[in-house]
């Protein structure tokens, strides 16, 4: 008979793997909410138990496309177009004084979800006529969200908030089954799975100018947050620039990078060459 119980042992094993490969970190006051994601993909598969699915994931040849599969399942995917609009504004300011010293910048936004935050982000360029002459990035652990952003569909939930009702209407086509992105938008951005507490990933993608990394940071540990945190500085030009949530602070961490503030927005810097 299965019995997909999540005790207090096997919560302390899976937790450990889940937090070593992707950096999630649950608590025990998170166990239910844990319980809730393993069993049903558990007993989807055939396990009688969470330690033969835990033993499958640690050890089997074929744990590793489910332990993908799972990642999709734990991560948070609370976003929406125009959140937090006005860091993304600024960023864009910045962007349009690199490219006027005849630069083309390279930006990143790193665990982008389902999408919204980059597809947002290149209207703002588009306005101002920069999505060509820019390199966007968009990166995130988990492949089924990274699906859905390729897609370029969405429930008219990803629409909740709309401060830029302009480039809404110009870009995104609103009707009875939802919201669909502009083709041309949506193909300007380069989609990618990444990991980012991946060091060897972080680094083959190369340096650049602008990290977008919002709301990540406090669903990992302080220690493996601080370690993220330096290897995203190591990754920006000189002179770069990374945006977090506007929640979240850098300074706890000890950073190398300088805090800066701009139109209200806070930022952080790395020191210019």
């Amino acid at each position: 008979m299965s019995d997909p119980t999540l005790t207090p042992p096997l919560f302390a094993i899976l937790s450990t793997l889940i937090e070593e490969r992707v950096g999630l970190c649950y608590t025990l006051q998170d166990k239910e909410l844990l319980e809730s994601k393993l069993s049903p993909r558990a007993i989807e598969l055939g396990f009688s138990s969470l330690l033969d699915y835990y033993y499958f994931l640690r050890y089997d040849p074929g744990g590793e496309g489910e332990f993908r599969a799972l990642v999709s399942a734990l991560v948070v995917n609370e976003t929406y177009f125009f959140r937090e609009l006005a860091p993304l504004s600024v960023l864009v300011e910045e962007c349009a004084a690199l490219v006027a010293r005849g630069r083309r910048p390279r930006i990143w936004c790193a665990a982008c979800s389902t999408g919204e935050e980059p597809l947002t982000f290149a209207m703002l360029l588009a306005a101002e006529g920069l999505l060509e002459r820019v390199d966007l990035i968009a990166s995130d652990v988990s492949e089924g969200a990274l699906a859905k952003a390729r897609s370029g569909q969405y429930s008219r939930r990803s629409l909740r908030h709309t401060p830029a009702p302009a480039l809404a209407s110009k870009w995104l086509d609103v009707h009875e089954r939802g919201i669909s992105v502009a083709p041309a938008l949506r193909d300007a951005i380069r989609w990618q799975q990444l990991n980012l507490v991946d060091d060897a990933a972080i680094e083959a993608l190369g340096p650049v100018d602008f990290i977008s990394c919002r709301n990540v940071l406090i669903y990992f540990r302080d220690a493996l947050a601080a370690r993220v945190v330096n290897r995203l500085a190591r990754a920006l030009n000189p002179g770069g620039v990374l945006l977090v949530g506007v929640s979240e602070s850098l300074l706890r961490y000890g950073t190398s990078l300088d805090c800066e503030e701009t139109k209200g927005v806070f930022m952080y810097r790395k020191a210019r060459a």
